[in-house]
């Protein structure tokens, strides 16, 4: 026997996976999560029984629901379901499956939709952040088709616009975790902030890189994964968030100076592994870095001087705009960046039923009485 589970399976800027309501999923965040692991058929490096796409940007879940704050649309929860571990983290954020929170929210009813646009203010459990998005809506439904191009997506679409909002401290509530604005680990300097993520920046010539390999270079690079992993490891205890080896953040990238008309060019770690293009959270968090003086970034930034808060990355994918709203002086001790924005796409690939065995349902304990038995 089978039991269903409603769903949408979206892409997101440049990751795909299935949106939950939060109703639909068991309240005990243990029992969701086993749920999870057999929807997305992990541990498995092909997810080969569930909808995961065995890779780390293909291996998503995203879960809505109402929110009862003050001035907020809709609560959004991001989980990051391992592929090679029975192990589901919401310690991390994703702002390319947040591009289809809102169009998600509308379809569902979560939202009013308004004409020809709507506004809505999401608020990021794993964050504790707000992000508005402005969502195509003429005559009161979601578009998904448009103009607006993204690399890393084929084609083109509406476009979206996500407004992180005071997003210093994200995760630990400094924008200088260490304290510090560089830190020298393994004798190389290193520059951990959090804006949007906590991500460690690494000048690629100090571990001998130019910053402008491939994925694929850099992923066959056992050397270099291992001395960017140890840096990881030490720079995220210098800043009280411990033993990270079994979790995803800090993230790391390697930095260096644009090869064309960017602002910087970076190689985002997932992290171990190289990104195909960059998370918009790390992008976010590179954007600001790249404004901050006494950076490792902002020592190899190329702003523009008629417009410094246009940041452009030159990543393995192409390039990636972020729009940053600075207050005061960005030397200060406690720098101002008030909002940093970006425009993504979206496109709703199927909506149905997630159904999984019943057997293996109730030997993981998912909590069946709520749910219906598919024929």
């Amino acid at each position: 026997m089978l039991f269903s589970i409603p769903c949408t399976f979206m892409r997101g800027g440049t990751s795909k996976g299935p949106y939950f309501h939060a109703r639909d999923l068991p309240q005990d965040a243990e029992a969701r999560d086993r749920l999870l692991l057999l929807a997305m058929g992990s541990p498995h490096v092909r997810q080969i029984d569930g909808i995961g796409g065995g890779d780390t940007l293909t291996s998503k879940v995203v879960i809505v629901s109402p929110s009862q704050r003050p001035g907020v649309d809709i609560d959004y929860l991001f989980a990051q379901v391992s592929i090679e571990t029975a192990t589901v983290d919401t310690t991390p954020n994703c702002g390319n499956m947040l591009a289809g929170v809102g169009p998600f929210a509308i379809e569902n009813g979560l939202v009013v939709a308004a004409d020809p646009v709507t506004t809505l203010r999401i608020f990021n459990v794993n964050t504790n952040k707000v992000v508005e998005a402005v969502v195509q809506t003429p005559g009161g439904k979601v578009s998904y088709e448009g103009d607006a191009r993204i690399d890393g997506v084929p084609g083109t679409g509406a476009p979206i616009q996500l407004n992180f909002l005071n997003a210093t401290g994200a995760k630990t509530g400094r924008l200088f975790p260490t304290g510090s604005r560089t830190d020298v680990v393994d004798g190389v300097t290193v520059s951990l902030i959090d804006f949007a993520t906590p991500l460690v920046f690494v000048p690629a010539v100090a571990l001998g890189k130019t910053g402008h390999e491939s994925k694929q270079a850099l992923d066959a690079d056992a050397s270099l994964k291992a001395r960017l992993e140890s840096i990881r490891l030490q720079i995220a205890e210098k800043a009280g968030l411990g033993d990270v080896h079994d979790k995803v953040l800090p993230k790391i990238a390697l930095v260096a100076r644009p090869a064309a008309t960017g602002v910087i060019a970076s190689r985002y770690f997932t992290p171990w592994s190289c990104h195909s293009a960059y998370a918009v959270t790390g992008a976010l968090c590179l954007s600001a870095t790249s404004v901050i003086p006494g950076t490792v970034v902002n020592d190899l930034a190329r702003l523009d001087e008629h417009d410094p808060c246009l940041v452009t990355i030159e990543q393995p994918a192409g390039t990636l705009d972020i729009r940053l709203q600075i207050a005061g002086d960005l030397a200060a001790d406690e720098p101002s960046i008030v909002s940093a924005g970006l425009i993504r796409t979206a496109r709703k690939l199927f909506q149905g039923n997630v159904l999984l065995p019943l057997e293996s349902a109730a030997a993981a304990d998912v909590g069946l009485a709520r749910f219906i038995d598919a024929e």
